[in-house]
C-alpha cells in the first residue's frame, strides 16, 4: 500500500482526508460555538480575535473589489482561514496537511472557477457576462476561455508546490542535520504557508473583481429620470 494513502475497505485513501474531515468539523464547531457566544459588551479574548479578523479580512477585500465587501467575505475568508490552518499543520509532527495533496489544492481553486462567474453573472446577467468573453474582439474567445482554466490552474500548483517543497526541505534536513536545526526553516515554513494563504484569498478576490467589473452592460433594469 502507498505510504500515503489508507486502506479502508479495500479503498485507497489519501491520507489526507482524515485531516480535510478533522479540519473542517474543528472550523465549523469553532464558528458554531463563536456564533452563539457572541455579545454587544464585555467582549471575550475569543469575541475580538474573530472581529479582527472579520473586519480585517473585509477591508482587505474591499480594497480588492472597490465596493462593499460584505457578499463576498464569507468565501474569501473561509478559503484564506481553511488554507492558513492547513498550512499550520506542515510543522505538526506526523500530520499531513491537506493542502500538501494536488487534489485538495485542485479542488480549492475549482471553488473559485465556479465563484467568479456566479458573482459575475449575478451582476451582469448571464448573457451581460457571457459577452465579456468577446470583448473586445469576438475572436479572443478561445483566449478567454483559456485564461479562465491556466489561471484554476495556476492557483492550485502554486499552493501545492509551495507547501510540498517546504515539507520536502524539513524532512531532509531533519534526516541530515539532526531535530534542532530544521527548527527556524519549519518556523519560515510556517510563515510562508499563512503568506500563501493569503495570497490565494488576494487572487480570488481579484478575479471576482474582474467579472464585477467587467464592462458588459447589465441586465437590470434602470430607472428612467424624468426631465425637469
Amino acid at each position: 500500500m502507498n505510504p500515503r494513502t489508507l486502506d479502508l475497505y479495500g479503498f485507497a485513501v489519501p491520507e489526507t482526508v482524515p485531516w480535510t474531515l478533522a479540519l473542517t468539523a474543528l472550523l465549523s464547531i469553532a464558528a458554531l460555538i463563536a456564533a452563539r457566544r457572541l455579545q454587544l459588551e464585555g467582549l471575550s479574548l475569543w469575541q475580538t480575535a474573530v472581529e479582527l479578523f472579520c473586519s480585517w479580512i473585509r477591508e482587505t477585500v474591499r480594497e480588492v473589489v472597490d465596493e462593499d465587501p460584505a457578499p463576498y467575505v464569507p468565501l474569501i475568508g473561509t478559503l484564506m482561514l481553511f488554507i492558513a490552518l492547513s498550512n499550520v499543520l506542515s510543522v505538526v509532527p506526523f500530520a499531513r496537511p491537506p493542502t500538501a495533496e494536488l487534489s485538495t489544492t485542485v479542488a480549492l481553486a475549482l471553488v473559485v472557477f465556479v465563484a467568479v462567474p456566479f458573482y459575475g453573472i449575478r451582476r451582469h446577467g448571464f448573457r451581460g457576462y457571457l459577452a465579456s468573453y468577446v470583448k473586445p474582439n469576438p475572436i479572443l474567445l478561445p483566449l478567454n476561455l483559456l485564461g479562465e482554466v491556466t489561471r484554476t490552474v495556476a492557483l492550485s500548483v502554486r499552493l501545492f508546490g509551495n507547501v510540498m517543497s517546504g515539507q520536502l526541505i524539513g524532512a531532509i534536513l531533519l534526516v541530515v542535520a539532526g531535530a534542532l536545526f530544521p527548527v527556524p526553516l519549519l518556523l519560515l515554513g510556517l510563515l510562508t504557508g499563512i503568506i500563501q494563504a493569503y495570497i490565494f484569498g488576494i487572487l480570488a478576490a481579484v478575479y471576482i473583481a474582474a467579472a464585477l467589473q467587467t464592462d458588459a452592460p447589465s441586465e437590470t433594469p434602470t430607472e428612467e429620470v424624468a426631465p425637469q
